[in-house]
């Protein structure tokens, strides 16, 4: 008989907590956000804002030179980031010089992104990138 009990009072838990969870989440709901053990994880994890946006570009030459500041990323369809967007035009000396560079071109070190062999002439003649209107 004790076997019995005990079986029924672990069916009882699961039932009970099956039922917390179809209230939690019913058909057609959404649960936003995460729980407070998740949150900790997210919390050490890699700003955008924080490490990319706004960040300098610099090449590496011997006498680093700066050659702009990150503006913008792109997300590819596939969900990858693909391109940053690169305002070069205080340092090239024109009004206004918007140009995307491939994320894989960039290293990344310290606060700085480094365009390895890039030079200001170089980004004159990348072509000034235009978002497409939707």
């Amino acid at each position: 008989m004790k076997k019995f009990n005990l079986s029924i009072a672990a069916l009882s838990a699961m039932l009970m907590a099956l039922s917390f969870a179809s209230q939690a989440q019913t058909a057609g709901a959404t649960v936003f956000g995460v729980s407070e053990s998740v949150l900790a994880d997210v919390a050490k994890g890699w700003s955008v804002k924080k490490t990319i946006l706004n960040a300098e570009v610099r090449n590496d030459a011997a006498k680093p030179e700066s050659l702009g500041k990150v503006e913008d990323l792109i997300i590819a369809p596939d969900g990858t980031v693909s391109y940053l967007i690169v305002n070069a035009s205080k340092f090239l000396g024109i009004a206004d010089h918007r140009i995307s560079i491939p994320v894989s071109q960039f290293r990344h070190v310290g606060n700085i992104l480094v365009l390895p062999g890039a030079t200001k002439e170089e980004l004159r003649k990348v072509p000034v990138f235009i978002y497409a209107k939707n």
